[in-house]
């Protein structure tokens, strides 16, 4: 009975990965101290893992970005366009673009917060193996092995590349990467023969793309790539994980193949364990059982998990347990919680958690007691915690007076009362850089070396300034800039009842990107208002419109480790009972213009086309008990970014908010023809231009995106704005951005204005 964990987090337990990249970046460190750095991290998990008692312990799961990226690289699926560029040069130009070439796509990886960057082939493109001995899982696993640790090199499989892959710029219509699945498998049939003369035993290739709805077609990719490579007559032994649900039709097709091992995560897949009976079994092969969640923070129940393994003897030739994905969606180590410098959690609260530590040692355990008699870890067994206690009456009592609470308002109505603004009104998303000074303020008020008072002459002299600066650009309706929020959705957390927050609880969303997800514990409240006083601070100092700036819901529960004891439907209503608490005090307050952020919608939807119905149905309620109750006067704005919207284009509009402002910079408007499609009528801000990218677009590069908006959508319908808020850049970068925005808007706007020309292009 063995043990193992598909993958661990990589950032280190001070961002160390994060400190040194950026450095890097910003020219302070060279290329030899950020490879020192990324050697020790990989060092320190792997000895950190053998010292947890992990019985088959992966490599390759570490990245300097991404492990998509990683993969385009290490197959030489290069665009075009970073040829010119060489080494970390252009792999960091793929993430993040360079001077005049603009970056890969970027999207969500399946219903997580981890973004990763999207490859793009076409029909010429020709994979090769990178580098040839020097290939990534190859040096990796020789580093490993030169510390006397044996490993298990971790592949994106090739199926689950290409299905995430989308055609490149000028690919003829019809194209689809997954053509290229016979070409690219020659190259992991390459890889793994490499691997096995260095001397790898295993090799895992991670096919999450299994838990998604899949044709018969793909299906019989699957079978082709895994034939061709379970037939090498030399390789490692091959064990094809997948996770994030159920695989249904995709088992049977691996288990007719000869790969060694089966990965099924029966945390988000419950029913992977019916489905391996009804085939009965897997016969020689291993089953890795992934019975430890890896993406959500609370502590295993042994006893249900023992069951569960248990349950599944006779199914496999050899069982392992396992996590159920990789560890990177869990911070790293709750030690680092309850230590001196940690954040005090509740013991309460604590007592039930574990981190990717902690989940490590929970495989160990649940193998050990499966080996030796529960007995064994009998000092590890808990009871269940107590029902109702994190349980608020007066919540739930008015939860059930307002009903379903999410009636539309009366859209010509509101347009009338609505604000009166120029055609393509330009604004930002919310956010705008947080100077050193400003969060060196938030960290004093914190650790309580400047009082109340001075933190707020702080925030009012950055608020100011950032109004100031916004009017001089020439935007038509302004942001305070959020100086005080550390992160749109921990900022909200800490200020409800029912929220923990951590310390230390990083977690990688992309690239040098961590957010630390609270703690969603208990029924959700609102003791006072969260954002009334800044919001109206703000408008107090300018003519213009100030938008208040809310997170919304569904965001709240996606980025957040939510409770598991009630379905996530009646948690999201009780975040949206207390927004729509903010929302009245805002337009008590004056504020006319409210933006109710729902980056995670697409999120959250679930993977199989069977729960979409349902999951949406809640999700869209839950906004629009949120908002519903807002005066027709107030103009309520919503936000989405990196994320496929064509599942959700009926929902964008079902929302019911009069603008929605979308990532659209990367995928070049492609958004706005499947609203039109869908009948999507409200108001648009599709960003003209990309923040997570360092480059400054010109003025005709962005009036050319506002030109390619206007032949799908009505001006009178088109706002202008970024992709994304402005939190992560400078602002060297950010004010010739909005400058040059703002020029692209008022070019576009004087044509509108000419006689006889049309307002849609």
């Amino acid at each position: 009975m063995n043990t193992t964990v598909l993958g661990y987090p990589r950032i280190g337990g001070r961002r160390e990965l994060k400190k040194a990249t950026e450095a890097y970046w910003e020219g302070r460190a060279g290329a030899a101290e950020l490879a020192e750095t990324a050697a020790g991290l990989r060092r320190e998990t792997w000895e950190t893992l053998r010292e947890a008692g992990v019985g088959l312990i992966p490599s390759n799961t570490f990245s300097l970005y991404d492990q998509m990226l990683d993969t385009s690289v290490m197959v030489d699926a290069v665009p075009d366009r970073f040829r010119h560029l060489r080494g970390l040069d252009a792999y960091f130009a793929m993430a993040r673009g360079a001077e005049g070439v603009a970056p890969l796509e970027m999207t969500k990886w399946f219903d997580t917060n981890y973004h990763y960057i999207v490859p793009e082939a076409g029909p010429g493109t020709r994979f090769r193996l990178a580098d040839g001995a020097r290939a990534k899982p190859l040096a990796e696993y020789g580093e490993a092995r030169a510390l006397g640790i044996e490993t298990r090199p971790v592949l994106v499989g090739p199926l689950t590349y290409l299905l995430l892959s989308k055609p490149e710029p000028g690919a003829p219509d019809g194209f689809r990467p997954l053509d290229l699945l016979d070409s690219l498998v020659e190259v992991y049939a390459e890889l793994l023969e490499r691997l096995a003369g260095a001397g790898a035993e295993w090799v895992q290739l991670d096919e999450p793309a299994l838990a998604a709805d899949r044709t018969p077609g793909e299906l019989a990719a699957l079978r082709r790539a895994y034939d061709r490579l379970a037939g090498l007559p030399s390789r490692p032994r091959l064990l094809v994980s997948t996770c994030f649900g159920e695989i249904g039709e995709a088992l049977p097709v691996l288990a007719a193949t000869r790969v060694e091992a089966i990965g099924l995560d029966l945390v988000a897949g419950p029913g992977n364990r019916e489905a391996l009976g009804a085939i009965g079994g897997i016969g020689a092969k291993t089953l890795v059982a992934g019975v430890v969640d890896g993406r959500n923070v609370w502590r295993a129940d042994l006893n249900a998990a023992m069951a569960g393994c248990a349950s599944l003897l006779g199914l496999a030739a050899e069982l392992v347990v396992s996590t159920s994905c990789s560890l990177m969606h869990v911070p790293l180590d709750l030690d680092a919680e309850t230590g001196p410098d940690g954040g005090g959690l509740d013991p309460r609260l604590a007592g039930r958690l574990a981190f990717a530590r902690q989940k490590a040692g929970e495989v160990v355990l649940i193998g050990r007691a499966l080996r030796e008699g529960r007995d064994a870890i009998a000092g590890h067994l808990t009871g269940p915690a107590p029902d109702g206690e994190f349980v608020n009456a007066r919540v739930r009592a008015r939860l059930d007076a307002l009903g379903d609470g999410t009636a539309r308002r009366d859209h010509a109505e509101r347009r009338r009362a609505q604000l009166d603004l120029p055609p393509l009104p330009t604004t930002t998303i919310g956010s705008f850089p947080q100077t050193a000074g400003v969060r060196r303020a938030r960290a004093d008020h914190r650790a309580g070396r400047i009082d109340d008072t001075a933190y707020e002459a702080v925030m009012r002299t950055e608020i100011d300034r950032v109004l100031a600066l916004q009017e001089d650009i020439g935007l038509d309706v302004l942001v305070h800039g959020e100086p005080e929020r550390n992160d749109m959705v921990q900022y909200f957390a800490e200020r409800l009842d029912g929220y923990a927050h951590t310390v230390h609880g990083w977690v990688q969303s992309y690239g040098s990107r961590y957010v630390r997800p609270p703690i969603l514990f208990g029924d959700v409240s609102r003791p006072e208002p969260m954002t009334v006083p800044w919001t109206t601070y703000a408008q107090s100092r300018t003519t213009r419109p100030v938008k208040g700036m809310l997170t919304g819901p569904v965001t709240m529960l996606a980025w957040s480790f939510v409770r598991t004891d009630q379905p996530l439907a009646e948690t999201a209503r009780q975040v949206a009972l207390a927004l729509r608490e903010e929302i009245r005090d805002l337009e008590a307050a004056g504020i006319r213009v409210i933006q109710v952020d729902e980056p995670a919608l697409r999120e959250l939807l679930p993977l199989r086309r069977a729960g979409h119905a349902a999951y949406l149905d809640w999700a869209v309620g839950a906004f629009r008990l949120a908002t519903c109750g807002a005066a027709a006067s107030t103009q309520i704005h919503t936000h989405m970014c990196y994320s496929e919207f064509g599942e959700i284009i009926d929902a964008i509009g079902a929302l019911d908010a009069d603008v929605a402002s979308v990532e659209a910079a990367r995928s070049r408007m492609e958004l706005l023809a499947d609203l039109n499609t869908a009948g999507y009528r409200q108001s648009i801000g599709p960003g003209v231009y990309d923040i997570h990218s360092p480059r400054v677009p010109g003025v005709a590069e962005m009036e050319e995106a506002l030109r390619r908006a206007l032949r799908a959508v009505d001006a009178d319908r088109l706002w202008v704005n970024p992709d994304c808020g402005l939190k992560t850049r400078a602002y060297g970068e950010v004010e010739p951005a909005l400058r040059n925005m703002v020029a692209a808007a008022r070019r576009v706007r004087e044509t509108l204005e000419e006689p006889g020309v049309p307002r849609k292009f």
